[in-house]
């Protein structure tokens, strides 16, 4: 473990005890995973592939802990005083498909996937291929997402780009799966009130962020926060991010709904 990672334990492990309890934060607590087992893209440190077995016992902790609370990802959702837990992924893995999928859809779990659409287009190697992202599109309770068109951060782009960006990846994943895409997540969380603007603008109706948070009924549906499970949790450290243990990461970053 590196030193930043250790410092962030460490910091983790004194609000767990200062808040003294292990009632979960009330709100919508909004998952963030990439990879189940394979490599992630770019992931020269190992932290975004999660080991399946590590996944598994998340999953079944969930299954118990939150059972009738683990929601599916859509516009429509009311979100309530009490916790509540979505499962997301980032960039549309192929192992979101091959491993993932059988293990959330035989605890009867929703889930959303968020697919860049160059990566299904282009059959990158390790990404969904187009059949698979129809497969995956169609496992029960399972939802897809865009996540941009080529990856890239959309605070960065000019505003024909941003669009361009937001627009085809949408048009692509809809006319794949043959249903409506209406939900996105920002690529590197590089969101702001202009990029949130624009993908209102094109259609979608919820969006989430990396802001690492959790959301009450007042927050803004395409400013959502989320939190980001990593390779090296603990099942001492995934209880304690359910719990809203490591929420104070907030203070690391700009609120995106703020930039």
């Amino acid at each position: 473990m590196n030193l930043r990672r250790a410092i962030i334990r460490t910091v983790s492990e004194v609000v767990a005890c200062g808040r003294g309890v292990c009632v979960p934060r009330p709100g919508l607590r909004i998952l963030l995973y990439h990879a189940i087992g394979s490599p992630a893209m770019g992931d020269t440190r190992g932290l975004f592939s999660v080991r399946p077995e590590n996944f598994e016992q998340q999953m079944d902790d969930l299954s118990e802990r939150y059972a009738g609370r683990v929601v599916g990802l859509n516009p429509d959702l009311r979100i309530k005083s009490e916790p509540q837990v979505a499962i997301t992924f980032d960039d549309g893995y192929a192992d979101n498909l091959a491993v993932a999928a059988p293990i959330l859809a035989a605890r009867g779990l929703p889930f959303t996937v968020f697919v860049t659409a160059d990566f299904v287009r282009n059959s990158r190697p390790g990404f969904l291929s187009p059949s698979g992202l129809r497969e995956l599109a169609a496992v029960p309770k399972a939802r897809i997402g865009a996540h941009g068109a080529t990856h890239v951060a959309l605070s960065e782009c000019n505003d024909a780009k941003l669009r361009e960006e937001l627009r085809s990846s949408k048009d692509y994943l809809e006319d794949t799966i043959g249903r409506e895409v209406l939900t996105m997540a920002y690529p590197y969380g590089a969101a702001s009130r202009r990029v949130r603007d624009v993908a209102e603008e094109t259609g979608y109706q919820l969006a989430v962020s990396s802001y690492a948070n959790v959301n009450d009924a007042a927050r803004d549906r395409l400013m959502l926060g989320r939190t980001e499970v990593l390779a090296g949790d603990s099942c001492r450290a995934f209880h304690q991010k359910l719990r809203g243990d490591w929420d104070w990461r907030r203070w690391l970053t700009k609120d995106p709904a703020s930039i």
